[in-house]
């Protein structure tokens, strides 16, 4: 791409592209269909096998940092002469230096070389960054827009809100070198962050809703009937804040004549340790274990499904989730939802009305799971709730307009 081509906004991800972060690409495509112009930079190179329709739509240039230093030392040693020479290296070098002292890790390491190469490489035309998450990817866009003497912003999600140090959210919500503005997408999350930061209206609640034009129409479901078995089903990374440990201690508690199966869809670092668990239970014959799946194949699950599940809950360092698409992705599909009272999922999900809100014992989620098999007529309804609220409060056009506008202002230096 020529200088003269070059965009006025540099987006920075962890890394692209990712199954498990739709809703940003969902979000760039939307923003791209309004106008915007921008690459985007990536701290990791791709692992997943495959790819969701939205990033084939994409037309944005994919840049890709040193994922490590030492694999591109010729690059960073490059970057980072030309880095010195910029007008604000000193005072990021300085801030990442305190950085280091409160944080000492290769990570923080990491962050402030890679810094440097984005420095370095950024077009003249550059005007603002603009990160997803507000940890890692809000450090190295930090570092660089100071040297750049650039205007930056964030999106923060979940876990980069929680798991992140007081102290850090605090430097990168005030002062002169905090964001020009976050967007951050639960009203929980807003109201955390707008308690650290120095103004609280530079924080921003934008949901990402859905885009349900990307969605086949809901199927018309037929009512399940007494002794039909219940197919249960959940999208969600093997992790612990997704808490299917506790799912699987309570379909070893279901009865017998409910008839149960559940197909899982996700990867993770539990994966292993799950399917353990699930033998020992002796549940594992009543369980399918699909591994990371694409739209299409996630939808045709959700289609065939009677109850999504997901038990979330808060893991012990803190991370949780926000308010997961999948759960509207399910509510898209007229799917009967339950779920736990963690975090933003009330935002969404009133219980009783839209879907059911349990406690995430083992006890209290087989319990759940049983008034749905017991109860079609309620799931359905519940479904249909759910459907109806998706449509009327969480489209993703508000969302985008509120964003594309902030991001203009960011550009145009107001």
């Amino acid at each position: 791409m020529s200088s003269a081509a070059a965009p006025p906004l540099a987006v920075l991800v962890k890394g692209w592209p990712r199954l498990s972060e739709t809703f940003i690409a969902q979000e760039l495509v939307a923003l791209e269909a309004a106008g915007h112009r921008f690459d985007i930079w990536s701290l990791r190179f791709p692992t997943d096998k495959k790819r969701h329709p939205l990033h084939d739509r994409l037309q944005a240039r994919v840049r890709y940092l040193p994922e490590y230093l030492y694999l591109e030392p010729g690059r960073v040693d490059r970057a980072r002469d030309a880095a010195r020479a910029l007008p604000g290296y000193v005072a990021a070098y300085e801030i990442w230096r305190r950085d280091l002292v409160r944080d000492p890790t290769h990570n923080r390491i990491r962050r402030f070389g890679q810094a440097c190469v984005l420095a370095a490489e950024l077009p003249p035309e550059t005007r603002g960054i603009y990160a997803h998450f507000l940890h890692t990817p809000s450090s190295v866009g930090r570092y660089a827009a100071i040297m750049r003497g650039l205007p930056w912003s964030f999106s923060a999600h979940a876990k980069d809100i929680w798991t992140s140090p007081e102290w850090e959210l605090r430097e990168k919500l005030g002062g002169a070198f905090g964001a020009d503005f976050g967007a951050t997408c639960t009203a929980y999350g807003a109201r955390h962050l707008r308690g650290l930061a120095s103004d609280a209206g530079r924080i921003d609640l934008v949901y990402h809703g859905l885009d349900l034009s990307r969605f086949p129409t809901p199927p018309d479901r037929a009512l399940r009937q007494p002794g039909d078995p219940l197919r249960l089903m959940s999208v969600g990374r093997l992790v612990e804040k997704k808490g299917f440990d506790r799912l699987i201690a309570a379909l070893a508690l279901l009865p017998d004549r409910l008839g149960w199966t559940w197909e899982h869809i996700g990867g993770g670092d539990l994966s292993e340790p799950l399917r353990d668990q699930a033998k020992r239970a002796g549940v594992a014959d009543r369980i399918t274990w699909r591994g990371a799946c694409d739209q299409p194949e996630v939808i045709a699950a959700m289609r065939r499904a009677d109850l999504f599940v997901l038990p979330s809950r808060v893991a012990q360092d803190g991370d949780r989730d926000g308010l997961p698409n999948v759960l509207m992705e399910a509510a898209s599909q007229n799917l009967a939802i339950l779920s736990t009272p963690v975090s933003a999922i009330p935002e969404f999900i009133t219980s009783g009305t839209h879907g059911v809100l349990s406690r995430d014992t083992p006890e209290a989620l087989c319990e759940a799971i049983r008034f749905f098999g017991d109860n079609p007529q309620q799931g359905a309804k519940m479904a249909k709730a759910a459907l109806a609220r998706l449509k009327s409060d969480f489209g993703m056009e508000p969302g985008i307009a509120q964003l594309s506008a902030r991001l203009t202002r960011l550009c145009n230096g107001g």
